[in-house]
């Protein structure tokens, strides 16, 4: 259970840097589907936080905060897009650093409900 709890944590983290690397190459002028990163529901971490919330053993308030940031970044990227598609490109890339709290914010969400899943705490 262990080797396969890491290895879905590791998707997870996967999914959440592939989402940072795709909005960071649609503000620098990259044509890619809008669709995942300006939906949470359609992102492939959103996607897994859904099935995750409902078939993952107790009831942790991580997955709510969690859902939450993550709904919180996609606001964000979506500002952040509109602005380079109205042509403030810099602009948009500029707050590409205003993300990073929220993108580690996820990222230490996802190692904290890992190992309270995998210790059972």
């Amino acid at each position: 259970m262990s080797l396969e709890l890491k290895q879905d944590f590791e998707t997870a983290m996967l999914k959440h840097l592939l989402f940072k690397s795709k909005l960071r190459a649609f503000l620098y002028g990259s044509k890619t589907a809008e669709g995942p990163a300006r939906d949470p529901d359609q992102c492939g971490l959103g996607i897994w936080i859904a099935e995750r919330r409902r078939t993952a053993p107790g009831n942790l308030p991580e997955w709510g905060t969690l859902d939450r940031a993550h709904r919180q970044l996609h606001t964000e990227a979506n500002r952040l897009m509109d602005m380079r598609l109205q042509g403030y490109q810099d602009a948009s890339i500029a707050g590409l650093s205003d993300l990073h709290y929220l993108t580690d914010q996820i990222t230490t969400l996802l190692r904290t409900l890992e190992d309270k899943l995998r210790t059972g705490r």
